[in-house]
């Protein structure tokens, strides 16, 4: 049986959904899956036309675009809000939302529901939630109702607080542990966050899921970074594993200057933006 092919990348790429089986392919061929984040339409169109493999619309909203401290104060309104627009802005990447806090600790039945819910009202393809052995249960009663999950362990930041901040998270047995749990309950890819190299690399080896990573080292299957931290736009001072590939806030913040000063100048607008 031959893997389904990958969809080609760029504004000319067919409209076919990248989906569960493309990601399982890319790691039988060691294809490096890319994911971004996403929270509305026109970074949803670059991204998906940039041919990353998934767009996800993280609970990260919270932080990045409403100024939040942590995560955790992200509704299920909210992630269904920005879900659904950057869905209708992606034709061709997989779309995955995050299950905000506290819905996967509240029992199957309200998991399956609120999962059901943002997959029905975005038109995503899956599902991410954070969690430990302790949710197999829930992942795997949302994915016996047909909804994908994408599994999230090591620093989890809706945990934020019971982890004591922001912290590389060490206890491979734990990890491996939480890891396993969620593959085995039916999760077709987890996210490693935050998880020293060799112990991403070891989880990495023990799952038959793709593993895709964000500060867990290059072992992984796959990367994901926040969007305005991959170009630049963040406000605040970005962890020691971004990237940024843009000065986007520099650029920003002079076209706003530029255009004030013309403003005071009475240089703007001028004959070719004048109506009439």
């Amino acid at each position: 049986m031959t893997s389904p092919p990958r969809p080609p990348a760029g504004p000319n790429a067919t409209s076919r959904r990248v989906t569960v089986l493309d990601l399982a392919a890319a790691r039988s061929e060691a294809r490096p899956i890319s994911m971004v984040t996403a929270y509305d339409w026109p970074t949803g169109r670059l991204a998906d036309a940039a041919g990353v493999d998934c767009v996800l619309v993280g609970d990260s909203v919270a932080m990045v675009i409403a100024g939040r401290s942590s995560t955790i104060p992200a509704t299920l309104e909210q992630m269904i809000y920005h879900g659904e627009i950057v869905s209708r802005a992606v034709s061709r990447a997989m779309v995955v939302v995050d299950l905000p806090f506290p819905f996967q600790h509240l029992g199957v039945r309200t998991a399956v529901e609120s999962c059901a819910r943002i997959l029905k009202e975005t038109g995503c393809q899956a599902v991410k939630l954070e969690g430990t052995a302790g949710q197999a249960d829930v992942i795997a009663g949302i994915v016996a109702a047909g909804i994908p999950v994408m599994g999230h362990v090591g620093l989890r930041p809706q945990a934020v607080h019971q982890l004591g901040g922001y912290r590389l998270q060490r206890d491979q047995d734990r990890l491996l542990a939480d890891a396993r749990a969620a593959a085995d309950s039916g999760a077709f890819a987890v996210v490693l966050e935050c998880i020293p190299r060799s112990v991403a690399a070891a989880i990495t080896a023990a799952l038959a899921v793709p593993t895709i990573g964000i500060g867990a080292g290059p072992d992984c299957d796959g990367q994901v970074l926040v969007m305005h931290d991959l170009v630049g736009l963040s406000p605040d001072r970005v962890p020691r594993f971004v990237r940024a590939y843009a000065d986007t806030k520099q650029t920003i913040g002079d076209a706003i200057a530029r255009w004030r000063a013309d403003v005071e100048r009475r240089d703007f607008p001028g004959p070719g933006e004048t109506l009439g």
